[in-house]
């Protein structure tokens, strides 16, 4: 009888999840967002496959990111929302780039930004993606090779980047209101030690444990599994951060074949760029309808802007391999993380001592304030 049970709860289980792999959720947004932010993060690929300069490109196209940080508030908030967000970018990046010249410090510095940038979007109620990109960027930073005199240069092209993202941004708002009225800006809600500090620490942790991971099997690229690892611990339940990880592996292992096709083709610098561009217009097309969809394209897409510059060197075999296993070693640490997060037991016993180390005034529980 007893086993009987067990099998009928896993496939109620299996179905769920089926279920949730199967549902497509509405979205309002149209093309006209997706079709400006591929121009965002694509036309810097295009300037620099011109001038034959297409690794500057792909550092602009980073600074391109922040316009997925455009909220739809009016005009005069989204501006000021924008730049605040380029500027922590390039702030980000520059101190990524700057633990490179100091390989022992890489983890720390990468645990104290993902604390810091957590705390910061959770305490201002930054929107997805989240601090996701600030952090993306301070890790490809990390394992940029380049000399201390190329460090401004590599800065002021990622700036430039977020610039053009900027003036971008500011002529498709002017359109976008014409089409829908603006959201209002709804007041920050009152932080609480349990939403902004604590949940920050351990996401912090954990990525700093899932590089450290990466960096004790010797992966190539290790950044990758940090990235995977806060796409997925992000969730706002145990449940989420379940789903999260399961569509993006089942969507990164079907966008490996993919990219292997693309890999495959003869692909130039206008090309590829020009692919790049499809690609970040699908994603953001998908992404808040389907996550293991998006992930599909997302996969390609991140591999052409790391591997861009070294395109038909060799197999792409090794290359596929290794971004499946960053891609599950980051989302395993993730769903660590994200059990411990989800802990009233984990909470209490790491919590307790945290709290102690605050003013009393700033560490009011969540019981005190719900989340948001």
């Amino acid at each position: 009888m007893a086993r009987t049970s067990r099998w009928a709860e896993l496939q109620r289980l299996i179905r769920e999840e089926l279920r949730q792999l199967a549902t497509i959720k509405p979205s309002e947004r149209r093309w006209h967002m997706p079709f400006a932010a591929a121009l965002a993060t694509g036309l810097p690929l295009l300037v620099g496959a011109y001038f034959n300069r297409l690794d500057f490109g792909l550092v602009s196209s980073l600074g391109g990111l922040v316009f997925l940080y455009l909220p739809e508030t009016p005009l005069y908030h989204r501006m000021v929302s924008l730049m605040a967000s380029a500027f922590a970018l390039a702030a980000c990046y520059a101190l990524g780039l700057m633990s490179h010249f100091f390989p022992l410090l890489m983890m720390p510095v990468l645990i104290f930004t993902a604390i810091l940038v957590s705390m910061v979007c959770r305490f201002y109620a930054l929107g997805p993606p989240g601090s996701l990109f600030f952090i993306m960027v301070a890790a490809v930073g990390a394992y940029t090779p380049l000399t201390l005199l190329q460090l401004p240069l590599m800065v002021g092209l990622l700036t430039l980047g977020a610039l053009l993202a900027g003036l971008i941004a500011f002529f498709y708002s002017l359109y976008a209101l014409r089409l829908r009225a603006p959201q209002p800006v709804a007041p920050l809600p009152a932080p609480t030690f349990d939403f902004v500090v604590f949940d920050s620490v351990v996401i912090g942790v954990f990525v700093g444990i899932s590089l450290a991971l990466a960096q004790l099997l010797q992966l190539e690229k290790s950044y990758w599994v940090p990235v995977s690892c806060l796409a997925v611990i992000q969730g706002a339940s145990l449940r989420a951060v379940w789903t999260k990880q399961l569509h993006r592996v089942l969507g990164t292992s079907i966008g490996l074949l993919l990219a292997w096709g693309l890999l495959l083709l003869p692909l130039d610098n206008w090309t590829m760029s020009l692919t790049m561009m499809a690609l970040t217009f699908v994603v953001e097309m998908t992404v808040l309808r389907h996550y293991a969809l998006a992930a599909v394209f997302i996969t390609p897409m991140t591999i052409l802007l790391a591997e861009a510059l070294t395109l038909g060197q060799g197999s792409p075999a090794p290359l596929i391999q290794a971004r499946f296993v960053d891609t599950v070693l980051g989302c395993l640490v993730g769903l660590a993380g994200g059990v411990c997060l989800h802990s009233p037991r984990f909470r209490d016993a790491v919590g307790r001592p945290m709290r102690r180390l605050i003013p009393a005034r700033f560490a009011r529980s969540s019981a005190d304030n719900p989340r948001p």
